[in-house]
């Protein structure tokens, strides 16, 4: 059965998303966006899923590493089998080589929550534009790639052309788009902390939600984050090395948005 997202839904919470980032059929984390520097946390994408999914996750985001590279979707049957599985349960976004109008529909029609459009979008707003206009603001969300202030395509080349990350953001903010993955390149599964002045920056525009993304190594970097305006953050390397659990982000989270941070260990 084809799953459907209902964006009617209230969204003031904030969400801890764990990323599965796929690389030729198995789950792996990159450092720094740098396709040289990968470890692998898994053999089998739908039982990381499912393990996050019995673990409490209510939001998986998704990254076809491998189709970012080759600007086409390449693990599309991998994306589908985990959106099948767990779709039921947890939202997912995907993202990674989604650059046409096709791609993005396609990724949709898995029945998964969001599209996450980045290199093409940065390139050109009119593209992230008409994603929005078919489907609905609350179902794309634009991947702002940052390394020295600028939103890069194709982050993780070297000499990449970029432009200026908030103009980036301002630009697609002008033609519909409402939802943000704003990542900091240079902390990206390094474990340093996320980048807060960056991520400042994208909220004080007041122009969509910041979903905060890069170098988040423990719960109080979550509480930072949540406490400057995010609506949320993707995490990746400190919840495959058991950094903190998904149970107890969980719960500090809760306990921050009720005033209080919740005792740790």
């Amino acid at each position: 059965m084809l799953k459907r997202y209902h964006g009617d839904e209230p969204t003031a919470r904030f969400d801890l998303l764990p990323a599965i980032d796929l690389r030729a059929g198995r789950v792996v984390r990159l450092r720094q966006g740098d396709f040289d520097q990968e470890t692998a946390y898994g053999g089998d994408p739908v039982a990381v899923a499912e393990a996050f999914a019995e673990a409490g996750a209510t939001w998986l985001h998704i990254v076809d590493l491998d189709g970012a590279r080759e600007g086409r979707p390449v693990q599309a049957d991998v994306v589908r089998a985990i959106v099948d599985h767990v779709g039921e349960r947890v939202r997912c976004e995907v993202a990674g080589g989604l650059r046409s109008d096709a791609a993005v529909d396609e990724a949709l029609g898995t029945g998964a929550a969001r599209a996450v459009v980045g290199t093409a979008a940065v390139r050109d707003a009119s593209f992230a534009a008409r994603a929005a206009a078919r489907h609905g603001s609350d179902r794309i969300v634009a991947a702002i790639d940052v390394r020295d202030g600028l939103a890069l395509g194709e982050g993780w080349r070297a000499g990449a052309p970029g432009v200026d990350a908030m103009q980036a953001l301002a630009g697609l903010a002008d033609v519909g788009i409402r939802l943000f993955d704003l990542t900091a390149i240079d902390r990206d599964g390094l474990l340093s902390g996320p980048d807060l002045d960056l991520l400042r920056r994208g909220v004080g525009l007041g122009r969509g939600e910041i979903i905060a993304s890069g170098g988040i190594s423990r719960i109080e970097d979550l509480i930072e984050v949540r406490a400057i305006g995010c609506s949320g953050a993707i995490v990746g390397r400190a919840l495959y090395e058991g950094r903190f659990t998904i149970q107890d982000a969980e719960a500090a989270i809760r306990s921050a948005e009720n005033g209080r941070l919740a005792p740790q260990g």
